[in-house]
């Protein structure tokens, strides 16, 4: 996949929060937090695919595990990558 594809779905779950974020008018200090979450989760994301390379392991990234990422941060790549080992 190219650069491109991989990083739309993760700049509309940054704007779909953003808007949710500005909707709900939650204080600023909350948003920054799931904006930084979106962020960790998504380099998580892209460095278990490059370090599980080497040893046999990645998680797809599709919209589906992109928005997981965004969403849920770290916890949701690892509840990937336990959901990746049992089935």
């Amino acid at each position: 996949m190219g650069t491109l594809s991989l990083l739309v779905p993760f700049a509309i779950g940054l704007a779909v929060l953003w808007l949710v974020c500005k909707l709900l008018m939650v204080p600023i200090k909350l948003m920054w937090k799931l904006v930084v979450n979106a962020i960790v989760g998504a380099l998580l994301l892209l460095v278990v695919n490059f370090v599980g390379g080497l040893i046999g392991l990645s998680l797809p990234i599709t919209p589906v595990s992109a928005l997981v990422a965004g969403v849920f941060g770290i916890p949701g790549v690892l509840v990937m990558l336990i959901l990746q080992f049992l089935f």
